[in-house]
């Protein structure tokens, strides 16, 4: 489930997108200005912010500014119908798109939709992103804030197997069969092995993610956002 951050000082614009946004599906993280939006997105990551342009302490276009220095989140920004020439100054700012206030929310959320599917469209190649670890299959390397871990093959390849389909439960036999081949004639029980080094090596790294038993089953990954 994709989570939106929404900023706006009125309040009643921020419940009026959350309830339209939350009903088509999204998790939402709202703010009522620039400075608690970028509070917002430090607690836990967003996929894209809707931003107001007015508000006090730090406005929408500042803001977006500093999210394009920290964040690869496409951003839209409303503008009243009266400031219309805000949307050239989004632009320069780094926003996405832009939408004048009233706005339909459908309208808001087929803007969000095409939004998300360029940008998964433009980086699904270079990583699986689980919260702040980033798991780069074409050099077997994981990321997480800014320090990169090189791991052994096979710990990496059942990593991304899980990481590639959070909340999956595969059985020892299902794993076996992925990452060793259905030749292997080892003992089912390296799973466990690999496992437990996974776990010992990431909850000392991150708390963005679990890799939980499901008893006489199997495993699966469970992100924490």
């Amino acid at each position: 489930m994709e989570r939106i951050l929404v900023v706006d000082d009125d309040p009643n614009i921020v419940k009026f997108v959350t309830l339209n946004l939350t009903e088509a599906g999204y998790r939402v993280a709202a703010a009522n200005d620039g400075r608690q939006a970028l509070a917002r997105l430090k607690e836990a990551p967003c996929s894209l912010a809707v931003v107001d342009v007015m508000m006090p302490y730090m406005g929408g276009l500042e803001l977006t500014k500093a999210i394009r220095e920290e964040y690869d989140i496409p951003v839209i920004i409303l503008t009243a119908k009266s400031h219309i020439d805000d949307k050239a100054e989004g632009f320069k700012a780094g926003t996405d798109d832009y939408l004048v206030k009233p706005f339909e929310p459908q309208e808001l959320i087929f803007r969000i939709e095409a939004l998300l599917r360029r940008y998964k469209a433009e980086g699904e190649t270079d990583s699986i992103r689980i919260g702040n670890v980033s798991i780069y299959p074409d050099n077997y390397t994981v990321e997480i804030e800014d320090k990169t871990y090189m791991l052994p093959l096979k710990e990496f390849e059942l990593l991304q197997l899980l990481a590639e389909h959070p909340g999956q439960v595969f059985s020892r036999e299902q794993l076996i069969e992925q990452i060793w081949g259905i030749f292997y004639e080892g003992d089912e029980r390296t799973v466990d092995v690999h496992i437990k080094r996974l776990r010992t090596r990431f909850t000392k790294l991150t708390e963005d993610f679990t890799i939980k038993t499901v008893r006489g089953v199997g495993y699966f990954l469970e992100p924490s956002v």
